[in-house]
């Protein structure tokens, strides 16, 4: 028996990392006294009113089909947030409302990309974008974000990266896992780039609620930026509904319908019930998103203080999302040694800057998806670690 071409091509590397997370995870479920924060989800629960919305339109009957594309009421109001964030006017036609943002992320590649086509996407990346982009046929390109450069582009590395072939750039700010926050003069400098060639821009804004340092913004405000433009969204992070699986893309309306016919082969519609929520998670809601704002941010002060005492390791001070870089390169091990060592030896799975692509190598992601006694005490076996390796401090 034979299987397509797509089995290979989502086939990518990284998979290593994943399988020490795993491998932390099933200890964990034996009683094993593991610390897991090699997964970016939160420990908290989804905010009892928005639960309480879906259960109740549940008991309404809303559990019938909806439009491939979207409730109405909930397309509204996703399009009058976007509106009201960016300034650029919105409406139903822009929005498709899809299961997660990743499938919102994986249509929009299937409707613009092909066999032969490049897409530059800024590295270390999230895990499943090479799969996500390879399944439409195209290649992906990575834009090393440097730590030398705390993980800002450097955007000559963009520029020499486009060839004949480039149809695209994928961006991710706050950025999942180095927690760098894009400025405008960065935002600016891709969005003349993707003018200059003639690239579709998307832009991958799931973590847009978690800014710490200065608010998130989205390159769609940009001038000229908005026709080739493409934002993919979610209340995953922002309302703690990771499980809900409930995002969107937001397109020019031609790209719009185009993801909204392919949604219909595939899905045929997000729940109603789901819908709801996420509208009442959006009008009604906002406390809850801040209250998670700034849970993570003084989750990050304290992990950020307590490793600027550790030996041996750099770190990154992330400006968003809920995740910090950590460079083990003067450890001389691999990211991949580094962690497997500090699991078996101390019982803390971080995962491994491999599971990111090669440009994460000599790092681990601290996530901080855990109570704050939970994250203190990762720190501690983090140094117990460390000082068992018998190396110096770094200068």
């Amino acid at each position: 028996m034979r299987y397509s071409g797509l089995v290979d091509r989502i086939n990518v590397a990284g998979s290593n990392a994943w399988e020490l997370h795993s491998a932390g995870a099933r200890r964990q479920r034996t009683g094993e006294d593991i610390i897991l924060l090699s997964i970016g989800d939160h420990e908290f629960d989804t905010p009892a009113p928005i639960v309480d919305t879906a259960v109740a339109s549940l008991r309404n009957g809303r559990h019938h089909y909806v439009p491939a594309g979207g409730d109405h009421r909930l397309r509204d109001t996703i399009a009058r947030h976007h509106e009201a964030d960016t300034g650029i006017s919105t409406d139903r036609s822009h929005i498709v409302v899809l299961p997660g943002a990743q499938c919102g992320l994986f249509c929009v590649a299937a409707c613009l990309f092909e066999s032969g086509d490049e897409v530059l996407v800024t590295a270390p990346m999230y895990a499943t974008y090479e799969g996500t982009l390879r399944a439409s046929g195209a290649t992906v390109v990575p834009v090393p974000l440097r730590p030398e450069n705390r993980f800002h582009l450097e955007i000559n590395d963009l520029s020499a990266a486009i060839g004949p072939r480039t149809r695209g750039v994928l961006i991710n700010s706050p950025h999942n896992p180095t927690g760098v926050v894009f400025s405008c003069a960065e935002l600016q400098a891709i969005v003349d780039i993707c003018r200059t060639h003639d690239l579709w821009l998307i832009s991958d804004e799931v973590y847009a609620p978690l800014t710490f340092d200065a608010p998130h913004l989205s390159p769609v405000t940009l001038a000229d930026a908005a026709s080739r433009t493409v934002v993919v969204s979610s209340l995953s992070k922002s309302h703690a509904m990771t499980g809900w699986r409930i995002g969107w893309v937001v397109a020019p309306p031609t790209l719009a319908g185009h993801i909204e016919n392919l949604a219909g082969y595939m899905l045929f519609g997000v729940p109603p019930f789901v819908q709801d929520a996420a509208v009442f998670a959006l009008d009604d809601a906002p406390g809850e998103c801040g209250e998670i704002r700034e849970r993570y941010r003084m989750r990050r002060d304290l992990v950020c203080d307590r490793l600027s005492k550790l030996p041996t390791i750099r770190f990154h001070r992330p400006e968003g999302a809920m995740y910090v870089m950590i460079d083990i390169r003067a450890t001389g091990l691999s990211s991949l040694e580094f962690a497997w060592g500090l699991l078996d030896s101390q019982g803390l799975s971080l995962l491994p800057g491999e599971g990111f692509g090669e440009a994460g190598a000599g790092h681990v992601r601290f996530s901080l998806s855990a109570p704050e006694s939970v994250l203190a005490a990762a720190v501690d076996r983090l140094d117990a670690y460390l000082c068992g390796l018998s190396l110096p401090r770094a200068g």
